[in-house]
C-alpha cells in the first residue's frame, strides 16, 4: 500500500503545471527604472498605482506610486479608498477629530519615501465609524489587503514631510493627510508577509527586467 501511494504522489507531482511547483528564483534582483515609476505609472490617472508585487521568498513585496492632488485643512480627503465597502463597520465609535481622513492596514506596514511634493501626514490614533473594504475592491485585491478607511480621530502624530523623508508605518497604524499644499508623490515599499496580495503582479503599463 505505502509502495502505490507513493507512486500515485509522484505520477500527480509530474502532471502539476510546472509554475504550480516551480520554486522562486531568489538568485535574480529585479530592476524597476525611474522612468518605468515616475514618467509611466505616476502620470496615469488615479492616486495609488501598484508599480510591482512579488514573491520573495519569505515574503511577497510590493512597490506603489502615489500622487495626491492639493488638499486644504478640514477638507474631506486624504487616504479612504474604501469603494465596494462590506456591510460590517470598523474601527471606533467615540474619539477626537484629528483633521483627516485614513487608512489602517489590517496586514501591511507601508514604508514611503518622499519624491515630489509636501504636506501634513497624519499617523496613529484610530478610524473612527469605518468602512473596510470589500473583498473585490483594489484596495483589497491588488494594492493593501483588507483596510478599514474613515475619520481619524484619537491620540495622532502629525509632522510636515519633505522631499527625502522616509516614514515607517506599521501594519494596524491609520494614516491620512491633513494638508497638502500643492501635491505630494510617494514611493510606497510594502512587505506582505501574510500573503494577501498577488505574487506576481506587475503594472499593465510597464515591464520590469529580471
Amino acid at each position: 500500500m505505502k509502495t502505490q501511494l507513493l507512486s500515485a504522489l509522484f505520477v500527480l507531482s509530474c502532471a502539476l503545471p510546472g509554475e504550480v511547483i516551480a520554486q522562486v528564483d531568489l538568485s535574480r534582483a529585479t530592476y524597476i527604472g525611474v522612468e518605468q515609476w515616475r514618467d509611466t505609472v505616476n502620470s496615469l490617472p488615479g492616486v495609488d498605482r501598484q508599480i510591482v508585487s512579488q514573491d520573495i521568498g519569505k515574503l511577497n513585496l510590493s512597490v506603489g506610486i502615489i500622487h495626491r492632488r492639493a488638499l486644504t485643512p478640514g477638507a474631506s480627503g486624504g487616504r479612504g479608498r474604501g469603494g465596494g465597502a462590506a456591510a460590517s463597520d470598523c474601527g471606533v465609535a467615540s474619539g477626537a477629530d484629528s483633521g483627516a481622513r485614513g487608512i489602517q492596514h489590517l496586514h501591511q506596514t507601508e514604508t514611503y519615501i518622499i519624491v515630489s511634493g509636501a504636506g501634513t501626514l497624519v499617523t496613529g490614533g484610530s478610524i473612527l465609524n469605518g468602512r473596510m473594504s470589500g473583498p473585490e475592491s483594489i484596495v483589497t485585491t491588488t494594492l493593501n489587503g483588507p483596510s478599514c478607511s474613515g475619520q481619524i480621530v484619537g491620540d495622532v502624530q502629525k509632522r510636515d514631510v519633505v522631499v527625502g523623508d522616509i516614514i515607517i508605518i506599521p501594519a494596524g497604524v491609520p494614516h491620512g493627510w491633513a494638508n497638502i499644499p500643492r501635491h505630494v508623490d510617494y514611493l510606497s515599499v510594502r512587505p506582505d508577509p501574510d500573503r494577501v496580495l498577488p505574487s506576481d503582479y506587475v503594472h499593465p503599463s510597464i515591464t520590469v527586467v529580471r
